[in-house]
């Protein structure tokens, strides 16, 4: 045979290697985000633990935050952002260990115009307003400690 016909299959299987690894990612991934029988435990175990936590909007953000007499804690996240979800649960122990606070939960997606107002470029971001001004920020997965060490 021809050498640049052997190139040419080798090429063409290669191709084709690529093609499929990348449904089969893509598979895995969509997998991933819709959730196991698991993670949907989890999820209802973090609904019952984020009774303190309230979920606020574009519309919502003025009363519930800014005019707070309490200081608040913000976690801007997405439902798809992994990070956002390993850092949900810690928030929702934060909310529920300190009744001093008021610990809210703004969706990006879903409330676009507060992320802009508050230059949130990555999630998760953690913000704490005390008297309607920001005191604190942190960006990413951060532990309880931590957490709490922003909010005093």
């Amino acid at each position: 045979m021809n050498k640049k016909i052997i190139w040419f299959i080798i090429f063409a299987l290669l191709v084709l290697v690529i093609i499929v690894a990348s449904i089969f990612i893509n598979k895995k991934g969509a997998e991933y985000i819709q959730g196991s029988n698991s993670e949907n435990i989890i999820n209802e175990n973090e609904e019952e633990n984020s009774m303190n936590v309230l979920k606020v909007t574009d519309d919502t953000f003025e009363q519930e935050v800014l005019k707070s007499n309490i200081p608040v804690l913000i976690d801007f996240y997405a439902d798809w952002c992994g990070p956002c979800k390993m850092l949900s649960p810690i928030v929702d122990e934060v909310a529920a260990e300190n009744d001093d606070i008021k610990v809210v939960k703004v969706n990006v997606d879903e409330s676009q115009n507060t992320a802009i107002k508050y230059q949130v470029m990555s999630i998760p971001t953690l913000v704490v307003i005390k008297n309607g001004n920001e005191v604190n920020r942190s960006i990413g997965v951060i532990d309880k400690e931590e957490i709490i060490n922003m909010i005093k």
